[in-house]
């Protein structure tokens, strides 16, 4: 039993000894946790320490970095104290920074500009604020903050003075640069007025002498005094151009008109030059040009005139062609060709820059400005368009550019009808000519409309080909030589061809004589209309149609009774006694009765008279525009506010006289009531159509 006791005594204190032991465990593996954590807060806070430390140094670091710029730093609270300032702006404020911080203190603004917002919703402006006697303009950008007062505004500005002082002297310059430019154009105005005017008179008074009896000596040096004097007033017409495209006062109509009666035009003017020369000059209109298109006629002319003028200037042998062509995308394409000297590679850019010519040499050959094409390049980029250049030296050049030119619609005609109109399906024809333009030309003519057309360039291949083939219609260029146009004609009529025309330009006209007597049934004046073509090879008349509608019988016979009883009456008001002479010249020649006024007085009282019934009325008054006493602006303006005025309202037609080149001076004429203006120098068939068409409306614009 004692045995039994002490057994169970021992394992109660093995069991106790047990459990003592692991608690002892278990307070020495918490007691060993506890100090690693301990371990791992210190080195925490340690590591705080270091953090904040550093972020201490950082701040004063930024805060030095901040405090040592220029620019001016301030936060406001949103009742407007100030909680934080730099020194920059302490010095603005003329105190110390201490002394503002929970101020509201603001500085004197003097002028304050438009607010930008950037694109983080900044917000940046300009003020001119007071300090130091003077004024300073400082940029700011505002931004809202988060503060220790919630939401904050902080500001950054910085001295903006000298950009501000830059700006309002580029400003001044500006102005005074528009100033000078508004002057440069009042003086170009002047002197395009004071130029223009004697070389009217130079002009007109050659014109006058040519149509005296001269000797022929005499008729040459009126010619050189004609041909110096134009030469003249197409340099100033260049300069003064070109002083518009600078001062950019090139203003683009759109108005309908008629492109190919245009092109034709421009190379009928200079087919005389070209052919004293004894070169060719024609023209090519592709058939799917619209009737009518939309653009600057007057402008496109001057490209046209001064590219073609040029190729005519420049080319001795050969021609130029002047080709007019419809784009896929709907452009209109025109190119100028010669087959003249071409141009060096190195020159083909320059040549469209301002003052330069490909010939640039002391000893060069041709005059010029320099101009025409660096006012062509602008017009037409003005278009819409640009000008390039190919060339070969010794292989001619080619000038191309395309521009939008829409196409109007509606029933208004053409001034003439599309020559493609004319069906020719069927007839062949046979071209003889050695031409580089006007035969090829002709035959794509000839082929949109219908016809089969081949081109020989000598009399033996001619000859050749009316021997083995048959034709209907034959066209002979008389640049083959007088003899072997008759001998071609003759051999056309053995050959059974139906039509033998022969093609002449006006020189060989006069020395040819009548084309029948040289076996011809009819002849072609070079350079060759498509309307004109198509009438000789059809052999039946394409008549244009009429551009208003016709008068009837009752309105038709009191217009012709009322010429038949009278002359028509002009008042002219003229200041220049040689223009005044020069004009009343050619107003005598066209058939009319003139009156003549020195001034816009003069021009006023005169009509007064006729509307008080004191003498009889103007069919058309030609008014300059820069008279002494009363210009001729303000002669028009009461002119017209006495016929509104008059009890049986009246409306003479009154033309103004500008020597000036400038759309807004013409302007100014058409506001103040004028129909219409001619510009100096006259010419005499404008002043026959005038004196002829004094009631007809636009008349009168040339």
């Amino acid at each position: 039993m004692d045995l039994l006791t002490t057994s169970h005594d021992l394992v109660a204190g093995a069991a106790a000894l047990i459990v003592v032991a692991t608690v002892v465990w278990l307070i020495l593996r918490r007691r060993r946790t506890l100090l690693d954590q301990i371990d791992r807060l210190e080195a925490e806070i340690e590591a705080l320490h270091d953090s904040i430390w550093e972020l201490s140094e950082s701040r004063e670091h930024y805060r030095s970095i901040v405090e040592a710029q220029g620019d001016l730093i301030v936060r406001r609270a949103q009742d407007g104290r100030i909680v934080y300032c730099n020194d920059a702006f302490a010095r603005l404020a003329g105190r110390p920074r201490e002394e503002l911080i929970g101020t509201t203190w603001q500085p004197v603004v003097r002028e304050v500009s438009d607010v930008r917002l950037s694109t983080t919703g900044a917000r940046i402006f300009d003020e001119a604020i007071e300090y130091g006697g003077g004024i300073v303009w400082i940029s700011w950008i505002e931004t809202l903050a988060l503060g220790d007062s919630g939401a904050e505004r902080q500001r950054v500005g910085r001295d903006v003075t000298s950009r501000v002082a830059a700006e309002h002297d580029l400003l001044d310059a500006r102005h005074r640069a528009e100033a000078a430019s508004e002057a440069k154009s009042r003086f170009l105005a002047t002197v395009s007025h004071e130029v223009r005017t004697p070389l009217n008179g130079i002009l007109g008074m050659a014109d006058l002498l040519a149509d005296t009896r001269l000797d022929p000596e005499q008729a040459t040096y009126v010619r050189a005094v004609k041909t110096s004097g134009e030469v003249l007033l197409s340099l100033i017409d260049d300069i003064l151009d070109f002083s518009k495209i600078e001062a950019g006062k090139i203003a683009l109509v759109q108005e309908p008109f008629d492109l190919r009666s245009l092109v034709e035009n421009v190379v009928e003017l200079l087919a005389p030059r070209a052919q004293g020369k004894g070169i060719e000059i024609a023209s090519s209109v592709s058939p799917d040009l619209p009737p009518l298109v939309l653009g600057d006629r007057d402008r496109l002319r001057q490209v046209l005139m001064n590219l073609a003028g040029n190729a005519v200037k420049f080319t001795d042998r050969g021609g130029v062609g002047v080709c007019i062509e419809v784009q896929p995308d709907g452009l209109v394409a025109f190119s100028v060709a010669d087959t003249g000297p071409g141009i060096p590679k190195d020159r083909q850019d320059a040549v469209f820059r301002e003052f330069e010519q490909v010939d640039d040499t002391a000893s060069r050959r041709h005059g010029g400005t320099g101009l025409g094409l660096a006012i062509c390049r602008h017009i037409v980029e003005r278009m819409g368009g640009t000008i390039t250049v190919e060339s070969e030296e010794g292989r001619g050049a080619t000038f191309r550019f395309a521009i939008a030119l829409a196409a109007v619609g509606g029933d208004s005609p053409p001034a003439l009808p599309p020559p493609t109109k004319v069906d020719l399906s069927g007839k062949r024809v046979l071209i003889i000519a050695d031409s580089p333009f006007e035969a090829p030309f002709i035959a794509r003519r000839l082929v949109a409309a219908g016809a089969q057309a081949e081109i020989r360039t000598s009399e033996a291949a001619a000859s050749a080909a009316m021997t083995t083939e048959k034709y209907d219609v034959v066209l002979t260029d008389c640049a083959l030589g007088e003899e072997a146009a008759r001998r071609l004609a003759a051999l056309a009529r053995r050959s059974g061809v139906r039509r033998s025309l022969i093609l002449l330009s006006p020189f060989e006209r006069r020395e040819f004589g009548p084309p029948a007597a040289a076996g011809f049934d009819g002849y072609l004046v070079k350079p060759v209309r498509a309307l004109s073509l198509m009438q000789q090879i059809a052999l039946e008349p394409v008549t244009p149609p009429p551009q208003q509608p016709p008068a009837t019988e009752a309105q038709a016979q009191p217009r012709a009774t009322e010429r038949s009883q009278r002359k028509r009456r002009v008042l002219l008001a003229e200041d220049n006694e040689i223009n005044a002479l020069l004009a009343l010249k050619l107003l005598e020649g066209a058939g009319a009765e003139t009156v003549w006024v020195r001034d816009g007085t003069k021009a006023v009282a005169e009509m007064r008279r006729v509307l008080a019934g004191h003498e009889e009325p103007f069919d058309l008054i030609l008014m300059d525009a820069r008279m002494p006493e009363m210009d001729g602006l303000e002669a028009v303006r009461r002119i017209r506010a006495m016929e509104a005025a008059h009890p049986r309202p009246t409306h003479v037609r009154i033309v103004m006289l500008t020597a000036n080149a400038f759309a807004e001076d013409r302007a100014a004429a058409m506001a103040a009531g004028a129909d219409g203006f001619l510009a100096k120098p006259f010419e005499r068939q404008k002043i026959q159509e005038l004196v002829e068409g004094s009631g007809t409306p636009g008349a009168a614009q040339a």
